[in-house]
C-alpha cells in the first residue's frame, strides 16, 4: 500500500492538515476494494484528485477511467450520454450509441454533482448500483456492465432527500464510504504552501519572476474566507503573477485582489439565508392579507352605519382614516376611495328602491326616510347591491343637480375634478 506522502507527490497534492490527510488516507484503504465512495466539500475544493487516486491504485487501473459532470448535461439528454440509445429512440437518434457504463466496462466511473442528477435517472442509477444491469434508451434488452462509481457532490444531501430532489435508497447506496474534502479556510496553514506552489507555475508558465508575498499579506491570505476555495486561490495567483510588476506583493496590493474579504461565507450558508428570507416573507404576505381583510370588513360596517345613522361627518372622517391606513397618503386614492364608499354631503334621501339589472343605469328617484332605512336593511341582508353601482349613481345625481358642470358635481362628492372625470369616463357616463 502506497503511503500517503507518496500519493501528494503522485497527484501534486499540496498540504499537510489532518483532514486532508485523513481524507486521503480513506481514499488509499478503499482502492483495493469495489464499493461505492461519495465524495463530499465545497466546489474547488479539489474532489476529483480522490477518484483518480482510488481507480489509479484498484484492479481496475488498466482500465477505462470515465469522468461525467452530471450538472453539464442536459436533463433531456443524460439518460442517453449515461446508458446509451438505440437507433429511433427519439428525435436525432440517427444510429445506435454506447452510454458511458457500457464504455467503462470493467473500469470506474466519476460522477461528479452527481446531486443534480433527475430523479428518472436517479431510478436507472440505482439499478446499475444494486445488480449491474441497465437499459437503453429505445431497448427492451437489459445488458450487464460492472463498473466501479465513485460520486461527489457539494451540496448537502440530507437536505436534498427532505426536499425530494434526491432518492434516499440511491444515497446510501453512493455512500457506502464518505471521504469529505475540508473547505481551504478549514486549513489556513496549507493556504501559503498551495499560494507558492501556484505563483511557481505561472511564474515558468509566462517567463518572468516568481512572485513573494510579505509578511503581512500572508497573514492576510490565511485569514480569508475563500468561498471559492483552491479555484479561487489559483486565479488570484495568477492574476497577480500576470498584473504585478513588483515581484513582492503587500497586503495592500493583495487586497486589491480580494474584493469580498470579510465578507464572504460558504455557498451553503447562503442557501441557508435564502431559504429563511423565503418563509419570513410568506409570514409578512398572510399578516397583510389577514390585516386588509380586516380592514375591509371595518369599511363594511361604516358604509351601513353612514346609511342609518346621520352623522355623516364622523363616520366619514372615521372612514378616510382606514382608507389612509390601507393606501398610504396619495391623495387620488383617497379621494376614489371616498367617492366609492361615502359622499361627501352625506345626502341619501334620493336612493332607488329596487335594484338595477345588469344592463340598466341607476335612475334617482323620490323616495322617503323609511325607505332610506328599508335600502339600509336590504343592503345588509342581501349583499347583492355593488358599491359600484352606488358610485354611478352618486355621480349621476351629482352631475344633475349641477347641471352637468363636473367643476361643481366634483366638489359636491369631494373628490377632484380629474378624478371625476376618469370616473366618468370608466363608466361611460
Amino acid at each position: 500500500m502506497e503511503s500517503i506522502q507518496s500519493i501528494k507527490q503522485r497527484f501534486e497534492i499540496i498540504g499537510n492538515d489532518v483532514k486532508l490527510n485523513r481524507a486521503l488516507e480513506k481514499a488509499i484503504q478503499v482502492a483495493p476494494t469495489d464499493i461505492s465512495v461519495l465524495v463530499t466539500g465545497e466546489s474547488g475544493v479539489g474532489k476529483e484528485a480522490i477518484p483518480k487516486i482510488i481507480h489509479s491504485l484498484s484492479h481496475r487501473k488498466h482500465a477505462k477511467y470515465i469522468a461525467v459532470n452530471c450538472g453539464a448535461i442536459p436533463e433531456g439528454t443524460i439518460d442517453s450520454e449515461l446508458f446509451g440509445h438505440e437507433k429511433g429512440a427519439f428525435t436525432g437518434a440517427t444510429q445506435t450509441r454506447s452510454g458511458y457504463f457500457e464504455v467503462a466496462d470493467g473500469g470506474t466511473i466519476f460522477l461528479d454533482e452527481v446531486g443534480e442528477l433527475p430523479l428518472t435517472t436517479q431510478v436507472r442509477l440505482l439499478r446499475v448500483l444494486e445488480n449491474g444491469e441497465f437499459l437503453k434508451v429505445g431497448s427492451s434488452h437489459v445488458q450487464k456492465t460492472n463498473v466501479r462509481i465513485v460520486a461527489a457532490t457539494n451540496i448537502n444531501m440530507l437536505e436534498a432527500i427532505q426536499k425530494g430532489k434526491f432518492r434516499e435508497d440511491l444515497y446510501y447506496r453512493l455512500s457506502t464510504v464518505e471521504i469529505h474534502i475540508p473547505a481551504l479556510r478549514e486549513r489556513p496553514e496549507d493556504i501559503h504552501l498551495l499560494f507558492r506552489k501556484f505563483a511557481s507555475d505561472f511564474g515558468q508558465k509566462y517567463k518572468m519572476p516568481t512572485i513573494r508575498l510579505e509578511d503581512d499579506a500572508v497573514a492576510l491570505l490565511q485569514h480569508h474566507r475563500w468561498p471559492g476555495n483552491i479555484r479561487q486561490l489559483r486565479n488570484v495567483a495568477e492574476q497577480i503573477s500576470v498584473l504585478e510588476k513588483d515581484r513582492s506583493v503587500s497586503a495592500a496590493t493583495l487586497r486589491g485582489y480580494l474584493p469580498d474579504a470579510g465578507n464572504s461565507l460558504p455557498a451553503v450558508v447562503e442557501q441557508q439565508r435564502r431559504s429563511s428570507d423565503f418563509s419570513n416573507e410568506r409570514e409578512i404576505l398572510y399578516k397583510v392579507l389577514f390585516d386588509m381583510k380586516a380592514d375591509l370588513n371595518d369599511l363594511k360596517k361604516l358604509t351601513l352605519e353612514l346609511l342609518k345613522h346621520e352623522n355623516t361627518e364622523k363616520v366619514q372622517e372615521e372612514n378616510r382614516q382606514l382608507i389612509r391606513k390601507i393606501y398610504g397618503e396619495d391623495e387620488d386614492i383617497l379621494e376614489e376611495e371616498a367617492v366609492s364608499v361615502l359622499p361627501a354631503s352625506g345626502r341619501y334621501t334620493e336612493v332607488a328602491p329596487h335594484k338595477p339589472q345588469p344592463a340598466e343605469r341607476p335612475t334617482p328617484a323620490k323616495v322617503g326616510p323609511e325607505d332610506r332605512y328599508h335600502f339600509a336593511e336590504e343592503i345588509e341582508e342581501e349583499e347583492t347591491l355593488s358599491l359600484q353601482e352606488k358610485e354611478i349613481e352618486l355621480i349621476i345625481k351629482a352631475l344633475e343637480r349641477n347641471k352637468g358642470k363636473r367643476k361643481a358635481a366634483a366638489t359636491e362628492l369631494g373628490i377632484s375634478e380629474r378624478t371625476l372625470y376618469r370616473k366618468i369616463k370608466q363608466y361611460d357616463l
